[in-house]
């Protein structure tokens, strides 16, 4: 992650600037805990325009900063300061820089020479190497590199070649980015978008489907009883003897007997 502070008005008063930058040093050495001497430190400052932090500041805050910088390297924090000219960082500052990337100086006026001969001899020399005349002669994408090895020793300088950003400002086109993804060594295998289904999709539907089997059959209801009581049901049952009854010679004489005693006859 690569975070940017836009300090273009802080930078106009440098006290402030270099102020800031102590403050925050010191807040970073104060809170983080010690992690001794790590292969890769986990927190980078790149502070460019570095002239503007040690322009006519005190001496004390000065021997503040080299103090910080000197100590905040066991925190697992690394430091930077980007200039165009080393004779711009103090010396004591300067002496803990451990990694350095020296590009083309040109000695033009007096203080040039001193600039190029001061960030020669703060290298560790190279017998194969002078120094002094390459840092003149380094082109554009040149540098002299001297790098920290594993005992912590600076490495001897060498003459090397900047491999140049890729990066830009501002969001790629769409044709860039489809470029991109083209000349990818993964190309064919994820820029097509798979819509896999999900643990949970599935543990849905067999939830689904076991609901469904235990789900209770259908209960008949019971017969209804017309009667709706036993007595009601005994009288059915004659009636329906009766009407059989009917059908024969003495069921009908009985019928007609019966209903001329309700309707007030007396013939048989």
């Amino acid at each position: 992650m690569i975070n940017i502070l836009a300090a273009e008005r802080l930078m106009q008063s440098p006290k402030a600037y270099a102020t800031f930058l102590l403050w925050l040093l010191s807040e970073l050495f104060e809170q983080l805990p010690e992690v001794g001497d790590p292969e890769k430190p986990k927190l980078v400052f790149f502070f460019d325009e570095a002239h503007l932090l040690f322009n006519d500041i005190p001496q004390a805050l000065e021997e503040k900063i080299e103090q910080v910088v000197r100590l905040i390297r066991s925190k697992g924090v690394g430091a930077y300061f980007i200039s165009q000219n080393p004779l711009d960082i103090p010396d004591k500052v300067l002496g803990q820089m451990g990694n350095r990337i020296q590009h083309a100086l040109r000695a033009f006026t007096p203080r040039d020479q001193r600039a190029v001969k001061a960030a020669a001899e703060t290298f560790r020399s190279n017998p194969k190497l002078n120094v002094e005349s390459t840092i003149i002669e380094l082109g554009v994408g040149e540098a002299l590199i001297s790098l920290l090895d594993e005992k912590g020793r600076p490495g001897i300088v060498e003459r090397a070649l900047i491999c140049p950003p890729s990066s830009q400002i501002g969001p790629i086109s769409p044709s860039q980015r489809q470029q991109i993804i083209n000349q990818s060594l993964l190309y064919g295998h994820y820029e097509k978008v798979i819509d896999r289904q999900s643990a949970y999709e599935i543990l849905k539907i067999r939830a689904q489907e076991v609901t469904k089997t235990n789900e209770p059959l259908p209960q008949t209801p019971p017969p209804r009883q017309r009667g709706g009581s036993q007595r009601q049901t005994v009288a059915e049952a004659m009636v329906k003897s009766v009407v059989r009854a009917a059908g024969s010679q003495i069921g009908r004489q009985i019928i007609r007997g019966v209903m001329g005693s309700i309707l007030g006859g007396s013939r048989r």
